[in-house]
């Protein structure tokens, strides 16, 4: 039996579209997520799951950000904040939002290296 997921045709690519993992969805409470927060599992898998929200929970084992959870999926970004949001709302992952930036910088220190820049 071949490793490929049966969702997957080697010569035709994915048979199942992103959009069709969602039913569609195109917004959740997963929509104001930031690329760069952080997600993690907190609660044991039900076995109701879809194969990717699963795979969701396993690699946020440990701490990772959204982006990460795409890249680790080969997912859309948009399709993957929808299945954290319809995770976060069964309570099955925490999502921490990145911390604030620091101060900014003064803008004599901006011109500084505007002019620096353009010195060399």
């Amino acid at each position: 039996m071949s490793d490929t997921p049966q969702w997957l045709d080697e010569d035709a690519g994915p048979i199942v579209r992103p959009y069709a993992l969602i039913r569609g969805r195109t917004r959740s409470s997963g929509d104001n997520l930031d690329l760069v927060a952080t997600v993690r599992a907190v609660g044991e898998a039900p076995g109701s799951l879809s194969p990717e929200q699963s795979l969701i929970l396993r690699a946020a084992r440990n701490p990772i950000s959204v982006a990460d959870v795409a890249v680790e999926l080969d997912l859309p970004v948009g399709v993957v904040r929808v299945l954290l949001g319809d995770l976060r709302d069964q309570g099955l992952i925490s999502v921490s939002a990145p911390s604030a930036a620091g101060s900014r910088p003064s803008e004599g220190i901006l011109k500084e290296v505007i002019n620096g820049l353009r010195a060399l």
